[in-house]
């Protein structure tokens, strides 16, 4: 069965091709998104949003709804593993809206996909999609779909993820295993009374493993995230009552707080942390990747989501006017804005890997101490700071990056 044929197809419907296909129809570009998943739900756990992502967010008029279900960071802290010693507290709150022009929003997963939901026009998505392959030829792309079905379309975008089916017609190459997995659940307010005076993100930091925990929910539950170094490379998520107790195990001889925290959940997921190596292609003529499509990178920078909205605005942009008979041009002109940006977010990704599991010694303390200059928000400016929209305005040309698009900054922690 062939369906009619589309403008622009975009596989996947997390956030990357939701806000796409919602920038797109805003500006009366006809774009379609294929999710493969039979109907929507609650995913996932929490996710970090922070001002360059929250900035796209807000022009889409969900400044309402993020505040209702998104919890404000009002800073993001580090402490040692063992015993609580503080190492760095980088205040955000009021004085991140200031700078930035948009909040840290700590969220679950499902409450923004019902924000992102809330704006998409209708009749944009179908559901029980899942792309197979597609097959570029003259003047369309075919996409070929599990259930059998084909549909044809101007233009592709794959945001369908790391282990993305639409990469393959732009790259050849398989996910990378870091040598590293993430145990991630949600425990009750009450397991961190601090949070309610004090919502904020907490990092522990201790050899082979750091813990990752905050509010969101408004504030009803705490997100968790433990990560450790592994041989196991399964890719996948499952809940299991011995994974709980594999937690009890791994962080005995943790901070009390810590083991409250990743033993208080009924069930947890286990995913195997993968990225790519970076690649200098992100489109064809007439396929475009983005988010983790493009350029998985590793979560240590909570930039995932954010890259995405980022990619999503100038790729939007970079589309509004092509020619539908030869969208090349554009493509090329976001791979030209995007590459340099992305690869330097994979790239201090990559070194926060190696930075967050050192065992006690020089280099940590060496790293603790870098970590204590570094507690302003100023320096998160590289980040925080990147204006998809304007760098798109002020460059007219697919040439290589600016200054703006990839600022010459030291290589510095996140915090």
């Amino acid at each position: 069965m062939t369906q009619p044929r589309t403008r622009i197809a975009i596989v996947g419907g997390g956030v990357a091709g939701l806000v796409t296909a919602t920038l797109l129809r805003r500006m009366g570009i006809e774009a379609r998104v294929f999710e493969q998943t039979p109907e929507f739900g609650a995913v996932g756990a929490g996710i970090q949003l922070s001002p360059n992502g929250v900035r796209v967010l807000l022009r889409l008029g969900l400044q309402e709804a993020l505040a209702r279900t998104g919890v404000q960071a009002q800073a993001i802290e580090t402490r040692r593993w063992a015993d609580g010693a503080p190492i760095a507290r980088v205040r955000h709150g009021a004085g991140c809206t200031e700078l930035f022009g948009a909040p840290y929003y700590l969220i679950h997963r499902a409450d923004l996909q019902r924000c992102l939901l809330s704006v998409v026009p209708e009749d944009t998505v179908e559901l029980g999609k899942s792309c197979a392959r597609v097959v570029e030829r003259p003047g369309e792309v075919e996409l070929h779909f599990a259930d059998g079905t084909t549909t044809t379309a101007d233009l592709v975008i794959g945001a369908d993820g790391v282990h993305s089916a639409v990469r393959a017609a732009v790259v050849q190459d398989e996910p990378r295993f870091s040598g590293y997995a993430v145990h991630r659940g949600l425990v009750p307010a009450d397991v961190v009374p601090s949070f309610a005076a004090d919502p904020r993100v907490m990092f522990w930091l201790g050899p082979r493993r750091h813990v990752t925990y905050y509010p969101v929910v408004g504030g009803d539950i705490v997100h968790f995230s433990a990560v450790g170094a592994t041989d196991d490379a399964r890719s996948g998520s499952f809940s299991s009552p011995g994974e709980v107790r594999e937690l009890e195990a791994g962080f005995a001889d943790w901070h009390e707080e810590v083991r409250r925290v990743v033993t208080a959940a009924e069930s947890v997921t286990r995913w195997g942390l993968f990225d790519r190596d970076m690649t200098d292609r992100y489109v064809t003529d007439r396929t475009a990747l983005l988010g983790d499509a493009a350029h998985p990178t590793l979560p240590y920078l909570s930039q995932g989501a954010n890259q995405a909205l980022e990619d999503a605005v100038v790729l939007a942009r970079c589309l509004r006017d092509a020619d539908p008979a030869d969208p090349a041009p554009a493509l090329r002109r976001y791979q030209a804005l995007r590459r340099p940006r992305t690869a330097e977010v994979h790239r201090r990704a990559r070194a926060l890997a190696r930075t967050f599991h050192l065992p006690d010694g020089t280099r940590q303390a060496e790293r603790d101490h870098e970590m204590r200059a570094q507690q302003d928000l100023k320096h998160l400016d590289w980040l925080y700071g990147y204006d998809p929209e304007a760098v798109t305005a002020r460059t007219a040309d697919p040439a290589p990056a600016t200054p703006a698009a990839v600022p010459a900054a030291r290589p510095t922690h996140r915090f």
